[in-house]
C-alpha cells in the first residue's frame, strides 16, 4: 500500500519528499496494521466454506480493513493536527470539535485518499485475496 500512494504521489509531481514520505509511511502503515486484522475476520467467515467463499471473504476484509484502517490513522494525524485549536480535552465543545474533525478527515480521506490506492494497491489486495483462498485448502 505505501509503494501504491509512493508511485502515485511520485507521478503527479506531488508535494514535497517529506510529505510524499509521510504519506507513503501513513499507508504502508495502515496496511501493515489492516493485513493481520483482514486475515483472522476472513478466515471466521469462510471457516469451512468453500474456495469460492474464502476468495470473497479475502478481498472483502482486505479491502475493508486496509481502507478502514489506513483512513482511521489519517484521521488521528488529522485530529492531532487541528488539535491546538480545539477546546480543552473532555469538554462538550471538544467532543463536538472532536467528532466532526474525524468525520471530515474520513470524508477528506475517501475523497482523495482512496485513488492512491489505485491501480497497484488494488492488484496487491486482489492477490493477496487469492493467496488467502489458496492458503484455506
Amino acid at each position: 500500500m505505501g509503494t501504491s500512494a509512493l508511485t502515485n504521489l511520485l507521478l503527479a509531481g506531488w508535494e514535497t519528499p517529506a510529505k510524499i514520505r509521510l504519506i507513503s509511511l501513513l499507508f504502508a502503515s495502515g496496511g501493515a496494521i489492516a493485513f493481520p486484522v483482514a486475515l483472522f475476520l476472513a478466515r471466521l467467515v469462510s471457516l469451512g466454506r468453500q474456495r469460492e467463499v474464502a476468495l470473497a471473504a479475502g478481498l472483502v476484509c482486505l479491502v475493508a480493513s486496509t481502507i478502514g484502517l489506513t483512513g482511521g490513522l489519517f484521521a488521528l494525524q488529522y485530529r492531532s493536527y487541528y488539535a491546538e485549536w480545539h477546546a480543552p480535552a473532555f469538554t462538550v465543545t471538544w467532543a463536538f470539535q472532536f467528532s466532526f474533525t474525524v468525520l471530515i478527515a474520513l470524508y477528506q480521506f475517501a475523497v482523495l485518499g482512496i485513488r492512491l490506492y489505485l491501480p497497484f494497491g488494488f492488484v496487491a489486495l486482489a492477490v493477496a485475496g487469492v493467496w488467502f483462498a489458496r492458503r484455506q485448502r
